[in-house]
């Protein structure tokens, strides 16, 4: 019996890895996708010689991939190494860099002039950490729920001892086992992940230091992370699976309760028996299918997560002093945490990460020069409308970079290319340039996040950062596994 055609509308992480494991289950798979190359967020830039990761530069959670490898019988179509240190943290007006090693007593002894007992109270803070992801990443994350009755009762299922984490946050959590600044902010650093804040961001998402300490750590994509959509496109091939650029869907029709063929921007209507929604899930339900529950005005009204400044650089310099993956804090660290969401001002920024792409690469940039990508949580487009001020607020930031590594950049300066949060937002359609989507308050997780399944129409699913189970890749992969377990059973007989 041959089984369904399947469109799937963007052809971001999510869509390839649903395309692959629908594929894989004998449907018929076509992808459209708005902008020139598949990848979403997980992207490249080629410019000047250089090569960027636009998005994403490193990766947790590697099991995900290997169970999404298995479940489509293929061998894992890129490779990957871990990160040991994690990362390297710098602090302004602290002299010392710290690296976050997954080894406690070597990360601990960085601590011994700060934080008395770092060690015992690190594995204390991690075996907390442990039993919040193993009393609910199976039971949550990992699950479709039908309904909000359905979701509470798998709740029950969790540890009632974990109840105070939904309403702490993940700063205050930190505070009960660590009494440095230092400590208390190197540690919930992982908070900004999500796109939030340690202040404003649940203590159940300490899980993610497990995750980051114990349970598996982070990975480098040899080649750069853009091998992991070229990887996938490669199998997709295999399968037979046609991608459409430069195809931006704007309307749709239905007939007698279902979808009936979804419209570009040309006026060509695309008709399947399955559509899949890579978009973004609450912004595709306002902007194409109109629905009142994601009209403008109550969009507003949902918490979305910090705008991104991302710039990519490339120098004509070699830069041996810099890690590969970096952190760099300022000195007042909340003070910044707590306006930067909606400051238009854009106060000092002490918070900015640097990845050295061509550090493992180097075929990222030319000989004798490195390629530099540039993160800066900054207001979205809800609170800052206006992105004239980029290259004084990059430089800004740039200059703050060169005296950490005490060289002067701006003249090894070959290659400069600028996102703001109005980019971000017309690239991909990201709501108001909030570049990780919808946060994950209580209120926006689970049964209350909006669903992998239409509201209205039975054939139509939806696959990314603003639906279940949640942002960034690992969480987007887990969701391929959800919608198409969801299409199964749609399409059982």
């Amino acid at each position: 019996m041959v089984k369904r055609k399947v469109l799937i509308t963007g052809a971001g992480i999510g869509g390839l890895s649903t395309a692959l494991r629908l594929a894989k289950r004998g449907y018929q798979v076509e992808i459209i996708e708005k902008n020139h190359q598949a990848g979403g967020r997980l992207n490249q830039l080629a410019r000047d010689g250089f090569v960027f990761d636009t998005g994403p530069s490193f990766f947790s959670m590697s099991y995900v991939f290997k169970e999404l490898a298995d479940d489509c019988g293929i061998a894992l179509p890129f490779q990957y190494n871990e990160l040991n240190p994690l990362y390297a943290v710098n602090i302004r007006n602290n002299p010392k860099t710290y690296f976050l090693f997954k080894d406690i007593q070597k990360l601990a002894e960085q601590f011994s002039d700060k934080e008395p007992d770092f060690e015992n109270k690190m594995r204390n803070y991690l075996k907390n950490c442990g039993l919040v992801f193993n009393e609910t990443f199976d039971v949550v994350i990992r699950s479709n729920f039908d309904s909000v009755i359905q979701y509470f009762l798998s709740l029950m299922r969790v540890n009632p001892m974990l109840l105070p984490l939904l309403l702490r946050s993940f700063w205050k959590e930190v505070t009960r086992h660590f009494s440095s600044h230092e400590a208390r902010q190197i540690i919930s650093l992982v908070a900004f992940f999500l796109g939030r804040t340690p202040f404003d961001t649940m203590a159940v998402y300490t899980l993610l230091s497990h995750v980051e300490f114990c349970y598996d750590g982070y990975y480098n994509v040899s080649g750069g992370m853009y091998k992991i959509v070229e990887g996938l496109l490669n199998e997709l091939i295999k399968e037979n699976v046609v991608i459409h650029y430069n195809t931006e869907i704007i309307d749709y029709i239905e007939h007698n309760g279902k979808l009936k063929y979804l419209t570009d921007r040309s006026g060509k209507k695309w008709d399947a028996d399955i559509f899949v929604v890579n978009a973004d899930a609450a912004v595709f339900r306002g902007a194409v299918f109109r629905r009142p529950a994601f009209s403008e005005e109550r969009m507003k009204r949902m918490h979305w997560t910090t705008g991104y400044l991302t710039f990519y650089v490339g120098v004509k310099c070699k830069l041996p002093q810099v890690h590969h993956h970096n952190y760099f804090l300022g000195a007042n660290y909340r003070e910044y945490a707590e306006k930067i969401l909606t400051n238009p001002d854009l106060p000092e920024k002490p918070y900015y990460y640097v990845n050295v792409v061509s550090k493992y690469n180097q075929n990222c940039a030319p000989e004798g020069c490195e390629s530099l990508f540039f993160v800066c949580p900054v207001p979205n487009l809800l609170y800052k409308k206006n992105w004239n001020d980029k290259e004084n607020v990059v430089f800004s930031i740039l200059d703050d970079f060169s005296q950490h590594i005490n060289l002067n950049i701006r003249p090894f300066i070959a290659s400069l290319t600028i996102y703001t949060p109005e980019d971000w937002q017309d690239m991909y359609n990201i709501y108001k340039g909030s570049c990780l989507g919808l946060s994950h308050n209580m209120w926006q997780i689970g049964a209350f996040r909006p669903k992998n399944f239409d509201e209205k129409f039975e054939n139509v699913f939806y696959v990314g950062a603003s639906t279940t189970p949640g942002t960034g890749i690992p969480m987007v992969i887990i969701g391929s596994k959800l919608v198409t377990d969801r299409i199964e059973k749609y399409s059982e007989p």
